[in-house]
């Protein structure tokens, strides 16, 4: 379909301000990324402090979090598909900048793991209101490149979150760091809702495809019919256990093998990963809906290319010894890696109704993020405590080559995604804006 219909009146914003709205959409995800990754810059100190495993490092930054993060995320979701998609997002980056300040306050592991969770709780909350707003300003054919903005401020995040964290820590001690990043997001929770306009849904779409309000049951049978979904979900979910499981200890790889202090792994990691991986993730998108005019499978083909021209060039990351070929090496490998989640998304909502979209990305969260997130840090954790006895100081190296071989699986997933998409986009039931 074309991207006018009768929806759009007074309600069509300004080019000026559906930008506004997409930065500061991002600007949310940033502290999303910040409030979760300080905990990665800062578990090498914390570590020492409380006398932790890698396992429980990996328990505490992967799969508690993720339990709680997936699991609040569909319920939450469900509330966006019905109700005020603002002031849901407004409400969790409070709750979750207010329990990453409260972390700088626990006296044990457990305390620890219980402000986690609330960040967790919180975080729950941002992503799937924020996607189906975004595919409510803006039209199909411009989606992929609006969703991956927003996936940039993963990275930003991250960039910001290694770089204050690294520096925090090492200044003032982790528990400082903690609170320092966490108080701001409170306020701008504040901003977000006094000059953030909750859009139309489904001003896009067909007339009348916004009427029926459809149950977790009804959206969940729908996706089940979208063999293409899932493949998709699988490929976010692989990538993202390389790229959490891996991520998440490439602080302390950088530390323990490469010799250097939590201050510079911050910085350092802060541009290399940090800024290479918003390049890449915007990127992505730009690139899959520049190609996709012409074959929708675009989509998923863009992210096993990534996935492909990352794979070899990870191990160099991994097992080189020379401190600044890894850094230069991991800034194209984060590159190629992030070109995944902005296209994802797009036909992930092209495959549903407007009002199936925030849980549809609540679904394809939860599968990412048990997947990628759950397992990724806590099984690359594991993994380096039992081969300690055997390699020794080499331990950590070897258990991030086993995780990033799982990288294959991933590309496999988005060419199955490719084989099932045209079938998928032509059922019945899916928005006309899908098959244009």
């Amino acid at each position: 379909m074309t991207t006018q219909n009768n929806n759009v009146r007074d309600d069509n914003f300004s080019s000026r301000y559906r930008r506004f709205v997409l930065v500061m959409l991002t600007i949310v995800y940033a502290f999303n990324f910040i409030d979760r990754q300080i905990l990665v810059i800062l578990q090498e100190p914390i570590k020492a402090d409380m006398g932790l495993t890698d396992a429980q490092l990996g328990l505490l930054s992967g799969f508690t979090f993720a339990v709680i993060y997936v699991t609040a995320g569909i319920p939450i979701a469900y509330l966006a598909d019905r109700g005020n998609r603002r002031n849901i997002v407004a409400a969790a980056l409070a709750v979750w900048s207010g329990m990453t300040a409260l972390s700088g306050l626990v006296q044990s592991y457990g305390q620890l793991l219980l402000a986690r969770v609330g960040v967790g709780l919180g975080e729950a909350g941002g992503s799937p209101p924020a996607h189906s707003m975004i595919s409510d300003y803006y039209p199909p054919e411009q989606r992929g490149t609006a969703l991956s903005f927003y996936s940039s401020g993963i990275y930003i995040g991250i960039l910001l979150g290694y770089a204050f964290g690294g520096i925090l820590a090492d200044t003032f001690g982790w528990r400082a760091a903690f609170m320092v990043v966490g108080l701001p997001g409170i306020l701008f929770a504040i901003v977000l809702a006094l000059t953030v306009r909750e859009p139309p849904r489904g001003r896009w779409d067909a007339a009348g495809s916004n009427d029926h309000r459809p149950s977790i049951g009804e959206t969940l049978r729908l996706l089940r019919e979208r063999r293409s979904f899932w493949y998709v979900a699988m490929g976010c979910a692989l990538t993202s256990y390389v790229s959490y499981g891996n991520g998440n200890f490439l602080p302390s790889l950088l530390i323990r093998n490469h010799g250097m202090s939590v201050g510079d792994v911050g910085l350092v990691l802060s541009l290399v990963a940090g800024l290479s991986g918003a390049i890449g993730t915007f990127l992505g998108g730009y690139l899959g809906d520049r190609l996709a005019v012409g074959d929708r499978r675009w989509y998923v083909w863009v992210p096993a290319i990534g996935g492909g021209l990352a794979f070899f060039p990870y191990f160099y990351v991994i097992l080189s010894n020379h401190t600044t070929s890894v850094l230069a090496v991991l800034a194209v490998v984060s590159v190629v890696n992030s070109l995944y989640l902005g296209p994802s998304i797009a036909i992930a909502h092209a495959l549903v109704p407007p009002r199936m979209r925030a849980l549809t990305s609540a679904v394809l969260f939860f599968v990412l993020n048990m997947i990628g997130l759950g397992l990724g840090p806590f099984f690359t954790g594991l993994a380096s405590d039992l081969l300690a006895p055997m390699a020794g100081d080499q331990n950590l190296r070897w258990a991030m080559v086993i995780t990033a071989c799982v990288g294959l699986l991933a590309i496999g997933s988005f060419l199955l995604a490719a084989r099932n998409l045209p079938a998928d986009l032509a059922r019945d039931g899916t928005p006309a804006a899908a098959q244009d």
